[in-house]
């Protein structure tokens, strides 16, 4: 154990490629990571100031450092992540799929067998995979035993045993599904024969099989043989239904792998796609949790080392859109137009689909995580110091000048919170004018909320460009709140986000959950406004037909209006009807006013 102080353990690092371990006072380990100068990069952690709270939190940690020198920086990318797994340091990324995944063997055996397994024997067998669904395998066992009649029985069919006579043809045999190699009737030459097919098509290399059948199928054709052909042309369909499923835009790219990534504030989601002969031959998307603030490059470094040990790959390029660095026998290709751009979008889709699909599943089954999530993306794509946890969003209404209103809507962790909803009837401003309108009910809103010693929100939303976000700034300016509270507008026609003496708008992409909260709270405030503008233009309306009557009050009105419905049934009311509501005098008084209206 190196017992030196840490300015002594990082000066005598050497300048080579390697991975540096970081130990906290009680001998833990915090964290694993690679470099191609051990030195520079240890270094850096100690002299740059770090943004993330994480980071920093780790440094003050760090009471020891090792480190394991090697030939390349390939090989520091396969020790680290060798490390990350074996001993799950604290800070570093997690993998989040350390699933047991099927796998396709064909047994090292006399008359080989292709069975689905989840355990790899080292025993010189086969296996291809690991597939991440075992309907995928299953499918593709059905399709290679429809083509080529393959044993599934487990006996020793060694020569001797076969002439001795020890087995028997079983159903399989008779149905049609075996060729009975076990007495004899199918030579082991004809049967590997059906294997090394097998093994192609698995492989994803359609292309011997589809000419092998064509060519056996003209041949039953010119001996007449027709009902054999009509077989073979049915393994024919098949065989190019399934590759019809799989196949890409250009059949000449072949033995490639492609890795995209995309990510937020707490995971990235890397797709995998391989390419055989044009097909892809296999999908998976992982999931890497981020403990510090890795870049795109970082966590798309480790998941390539990680997916192709894990899925045994052999391709020797990579489509991808980051220039990485995973070692110098691998070309890296990051495609800009054509066939190959399109491949690297089908996996960034795949990436995106997985991460939506995480996003449902943890809204139901872990609402806290999903909440803290979205906060934590809220924070990043909106430039704020803290989560807004709560929020407040603005907006006017009136109608050709009439009735001017507003509504403040709350939202809290995301959701709406009704019970904290307000409304206001504008009381200073004459005519229609939002700006003014807005100042006043920002200024209302949070003197109040002052004055009750509520708390503050953490976001203030107002609906609007530029003139409506200057407005509600003046309104905080006077209450003293300005920089305290911070306040953005959303103007309508691009969706773009305003900040105060900013003149450059901020644009989120339109899929952002953080632009689809902002829309939401806009939309329930303009909702929430409309409504109590027109229940107040209602009131307008009845005010203006009955209180207007001469002798006839508030208390009367409601009476009538309980009893009618409504102030047509009122005027067509008789005389009779009217006096059995509010007395012989104000029936009266009401009978003459539409009178004297009408005539």
């Amino acid at each position: 154990m190196n017992s030196a102080p840490l300015e002594v353990q990082i000066k005598t690092l050497p300048l080579s490629p390697g991975v540096y371990l970081y130990y906290d006072k009680k001998d833990k380990l915090l964290y694993v990571g690679k470099a191609k100068k051990l030195k520079k990069r240890v270094q850096s952690y100690f002299t740059k100031n770090h943004d993330s709270h994480r980071i920093r939190t780790l440094v003050k940690n760090i009471a020891r450092i090792e480190h394991i020198v090697v030939q390349t920086e390939t090989d520091a990318l396969l020790l680290e992540n060798s490390l990350i797994k074996s001993r799950n340091p604290r800070y570093n990324i997690m993998l989040r799929d350390d699933k047991t995944y099927p796998w396709l063997c064909i047994k090292k055996e006399r008359f080989p067998r292709v069975f689905l397994t989840r355990k790899m024997i080292k025993d010189g067998s086969e296996y291809f995979g690991p597939f991440t669904s075992v309907r995928t395998v299953k499918t593709l066992l059905e399709l290679v035993k429809s083509l080529y009649p393959i044993r599934t029985c487990n006996y020793d069919l060694q020569q001797d045993k076969i002439d001795a006579g020890k087995f028997k043809l079983c159903l399989e045999y008779h149905i049609g599904n075996c060729k009975g190699p076990c007495t004899g009737l199918q030579s082991e030459v004809a049967y590997n024969r059906n294997i090394e097919a097998i093994r192609q098509i698995v492989k994803g290399d359609f292309k011997q099989a589809v000419k092998y059948f064509e060519e056996l199928m003209m041949e039953y054709a010119e001996a007449m043989e027709f009902e054999e052909a009509q077989r073979i042309k049915e393994k024919l369909d098949v065989l190019t239904r399934y590759q019809a499923k799989s196949t890409i835009v250009n059949p000449n790219i072949s033995n490639v792998d492609v890795f995209t990534i995309i990510s937020d504030e707490s995971a990235g989601y890397v797709n995998y796609l391989q390419i055989n002969h044009g097909a892809i031959t296999r999908s998976h998307t992982m999931e890497l949790k981020k403990q510090l603030d890795e870049t795109d490059k970082e966590l798309l470094e480790l998941a390539v080392v990680e997916i192709r040990n894990r899925f045994d790959s052999q391709s020797r390029e990579i489509y991808t859109h980051l220039n990485i660095d995973v070692g110098e026998e691998l070309k890296i290709t990051i495609p800009k137009l054509g066939d190959k751009k399109r491949i690297v979008e089908l996996s960034q889709r795949n990436a995106k689909f997985y991460r939506q699909e995480q996003f449902k599943t943890i809204k139901i089954v872990d609402p806290e995580r999903h909440v803290k999530r979205l906060m934590a993306q809220m924070k990043a794509d909106l430039r704020l110091d803290e989560e807004p946890r709560h929020m407040e969003c603005f907006d006017n209404s009136n109608i050709q000048g009439t009735n001017p209103v507003a509504a403040c809507v709350v939202f809290k962790n995301g959701k709406p919170s009704k019970k904290d909803y307000r409304h206001f009837n504008i009381k200073t401003v004459e005519g229609p004018d939002d700006f003014a309108s807005m100042e006043e009910v920002v200024y209302r809103r949070y003197r109040r909320l002052l004055e009750e010693d509520e708390p503050l929100p953490q976001l203030v939303i107002v609906d609007g460009g530029k003139g409506q976000l200057s407005s509600g700034v003046k309104a905080l300016d006077r209450l003293g709140l300005r920089g305290k509270v911070p306040i953005i507008g959303i103007a309508k026609r691009l969706e773009e986000l305003f900040y105060p003496n900013d003149p450059v708008p901020l644009y989120l992409d339109k899929r952002s959950e953080s632009l689809k909260v902002i829309q939401q709270m806009r939309n329930e405030a303009h909702r929430f406004g409309i409504t109590h503008h027109r229940n107040k233009r209602s009131k307008g309306a009845i005010e203006t037909e009955l209180d207007n009557i001469p002798g006839i009050g508030e208390k009367t009105v409601v009476e009538l209006l309980k009893h009618f419905r409504s102030t047509k049934r009122v005027k067509k009311a008789t005389k009779k009807e009217l006096e059995e509501v509010i007395g012989l005098s104000k029936a009266q008084k009401i009978i003459d006013y539409y009178k004297k209206h009408e005539d």
